[in-house]
């Protein structure tokens, strides 16, 4: 398919770069692409940013049918941007279509796509240290259709922005509250997807522990309430001894990049690395008898995010000496390294753009 391109007339000033927040300014241009049984995926096109026009009984608005990924494209010193790891994002986005009945897209024609529109935009890419362009591919059902089933037309587009850190914290520690009474996804459900839905599902207690003064929520499992999952934002990892944990993979867990990334180095660096189940009992123990040296989130809007403090019921444990532990700084300044050329890739996983 040959991609279109239709320029802007008019052209956004660009923001300040040393105050850019997170999701708040977008570019130019974005890409589209629509799909009809008849002629699958189709009409793909680079055109000026704005909005998508959609009837009321749009299928989207109704039942939630949606999946959307999230990567960066970084530029290094010498001003070449490349992305990391973007077929993986790809790879992804088609595991959450197959869960949501959406139609797989071809993951070598949307990366080029991306390319293409990250070329028309580089300039919107910032050059501050620790800042990137925020890219959202997203596709959503369109069919204007009130029954309930899977749509049977389709969006696809990527937007982009620039953005800062994620957390108003920076790479400092946060404070995470273990919720015991809601769930955010169970075995058999959509948790592995990358789907809107399960982010509303976790909006009610993120905004209970936004109020009691913690920056993000530990989910534990939805069928005992004892295993841990995930926080809200991010993969969690442990380091127990000389152990690092992080929950297996058991289909209510987002499989995520940078946590695959996390493990990848973990090994090449001959680490004791383990995928398993992992209870909130253990990890208490762990504090009580010193053996907790570290806690750390892992995605791609923050990178690495120390945890300083946990609190459970009402018991509160402070991680380790409550700043950032060693083996956080050294996978967060090996990953950023790699994203914005500063180190060499070991595993083949940057995409240059321009």
């Amino acid at each position: 398919m040959k991609i279109s391109i239709t320029r802007a007339t008019a052209l956004k000033p660009k923001p300040d770069e040393t105050a850019l927040g997170f999701g708040t300014k977008f570019t130019d241009h974005m890409f589209n692409l629509d799909y009809a049984p008849d002629k699958g995926w189709h009409n793909p096109r680079i055109e000026p940013y704005g909005p998508i026009v959609m009837d009321p009984a749009t299928m989207v608005l109704h039942y939630g049918q949606a999946v959307f990924e999230g990567l960066k494209a970084y530029r290094t010193a010498a001003g070449r941007i490349q992305l990391f790891r973007p077929q993986d994002n790809f790879r992804r986005l088609n595991r959450s279509n197959d869960i949501l009945c959406i139609p797989r897209v071809d993951e070598a024609f949307a990366l080029e796509a991306l390319k293409e529109l990250l070329t028309l935009e580089q300039e919107w890419v910032p050059r501050v240290p620790g800042t990137s362009l925020y890219i959202r591919p997203t596709i959503i059902a369109t069919d204007p259709f009130l029954g309930v089933r899977a749509s049977h037309t389709y969006r696809f587009f990527i937007i982009l922005g620039p953005v800062g850190a994620y957390y108003a914290e920076g790479f400092n520690p946060v404070k995470i509250l273990v919720e015991k009474e809601h769930v955010r996804a169970a075995p058999g459900g959509t948790g592995e997807a990358k789907t809107p839905g399960n982010y509303a599902a976790s909006l009610l207690a993120g905004q209970k522990a936004h109020d009691a003064g913690y920056t993000q929520v530990l989910w534990l499992d939805g069928v005992e309430r004892r295993y841990i999952e995930e926080v809200g934002a991010m993969n969690i990892f442990f380091v127990i001894g000389d152990e690092l944990i992080t929950p297996a993979l058991q289909g209510s867990i987002l499989p995520g990049v940078t946590r695959d990334t996390v493990l990848r180095l973990g090994r090449m660096w001959k680490l004791r690395v383990a995928e398993r189940r992992i209870a909130i009992d253990e990890v208490l123990q762990a504090a009580e008898t010193g053996s907790l040296k570290e806690v750390f989130g892992s995605g791609t809007a923050a990178v690495i995010s120390p945890v300083g403090q946990i609190k459970f019921g009402e018991r509160v444990v402070t991680v380790g000496d409550g700043r950032v532990g060693p083996l956080a700084n050294r996978f967060y300044t090996a990953i950023t390294d790699i994203q914005y050329g500063r180190a060499e890739d070991p595993q083949g996983w940057v995409v240059p753009v321009t």
